[in-house]
């Protein structure tokens, strides 16, 4: 860093330094590109912190690291893009009914299967969510710049911690492997948190009523605090009564459908009296922001709102923000996986998707055609 504060960092580097700066303590992850650089970057750091990054032999076995980690009390996390993601696939959902917090970061590109591994795309959106069997809440959280991946990625750790869930940081090549200058003061770190810790060793999994997370008790120490991924009851012992299982199955949902409302994370730049949106996330959140600039130049009104919260779906945060606007514009670097979400969201609305799945970013000039 230079004595202006500023410095030259990729994405890696700055995740990387949020996650450490967040208390995780355990990496595990395979090479894989365009995520290799975070599995680099955390065992440059965690060392120096008392912490342990390991280069496991594939994506099964480093997920299944970080959550034995957390299984113990760590604060873990691992990096992988949409073919490792999708041989995490189980054990995400190990992690779901375990409710163990994990950080996983998808670093996307072009798809599917070996696609282009050098070229940027955000094809996973849906994937991510839907990504292991039973088709439970996930909560996955998106940046459009570097700044922003340091909060969120600090963010997913609080989330995971709080809830007790996999956290999912979704970022793309371009955001991940290139370089730009970032000032210090552009960090804006939230406050940490960490999973509350439970008294009783016979009660791994107690809460009174769904919506609520469970304290934690961590492997390692007293041989009644268990982790069961099976259908469990409080005590962590298989479950065979139908309103046990329903009622412990319906808790992975409640705990997380309960707290939408504190789940939405939006960024609004809107103008009074337009009459068009631009909604978007990601990368093409910054074609976004630079097409609403050069609009407001030529007089034009016009209104973004940039999405963080991909999972679960901001649905207040958005029906606020489009209340007064005729016209949507939903731009993706995939075949439209969000514009779905944004229709159902916005029914009565004229929603416009704008897709680029060349490894080009869309450009201003692309969603300037559809503003009128």
């Amino acid at each position: 860093m230079t004595s202006s504060g500023l410095e030259l960092v990729t994405g890696s580097e700055v995740i990387a330094r949020a996650a450490v700066d967040a208390g995780c303590r355990f990496f595990a992850g395979y090479p894989i590109t365009p995520a290799s650089g975070i599995l680099a970057a955390m065992t440059k750091l965690l060392p120096q912190v008392q912490g342990v990054a390991i280069e496991g032999e594939d994506e099964i076995a480093s997920i299944g690291f970080c959550l034995g980690a957390s299984a113990t009390g760590m604060k873990v996390m691992t990096a992988s893009s949409g073919p490792g993601l999708s041989l995490y696939s189980e054990n995400i959902g190990f992690a779901q009914m375990a409710e163990l917090p994990i950080v996983i970061v998808n670093v996307q590109r072009m798809g599917p299967a070996t696609g282009a591994a050098t070229t940027s795309a955000e094809g996973d959106i849906q994937f991510v969510r839907w990504v292991t069997s039973g088709g439970y809440p996930v909560i996955a959280l998106c940046p459009s710049s570097l700044a922003e991946s340091y909060s969120l990625t600090m963010e997913c750790f609080n989330l995971a911690e709080k809830f007790r869930t996999p956290v999912f940081l979704m970022t793309c090549k371009e955001l991940v492997m290139n370089q730009a200058t970032v000032s210090a003061s552009d960090y804006k770190a939230p406050l940490t948190l960490y999973r509350t810790v439970g008294k009783e060793p016979s009660l791994p999994y107690h809460y009174k009523e769904g919506s609520e997370v469970p304290p934690f008790l961590a492997m390692g120490g007293d041989l009644h605090s268990r982790v069961n991924t099976s259908i469990h009851d409080e005590r962590g012992f298989l479950a065979t009564d139908t309103l046990k299982k329903e009622r412990a199955l319906r808790h992975l949902s409640e705990k997380i459908e309960s707290h939408r409302s504190e789940l939405e994370y939006l960024k609004e730049d809107l103008e009074e009296g337009a009459k068009t949106l631009i909604i978007a996330y990601g990368l093409a959140a910054r074609t976004a922001r630079e097409t609403v600039r050069q609009l407001r130049r030529r007089g034009k009104k016009v209104s973004l709102l940039v999405v963080h919260s991909l999972w679960p779906v901001a649905q207040n945060g958005i029906r606020k923000a489009a209340a007064s606007c005729e016209n949507i514009i939903v731009p993706e670097h995939n075949l439209g996986q969000y514009f779905s979400e944004i229709r159902s969201v916005l029914p009565d609305k004229k929603v416009q998707s704008v897709t680029r799945i060349d490894g080009k970013m869309i450009t201003p000039e692309e969603l300037m055609s559809h503003v009128h």
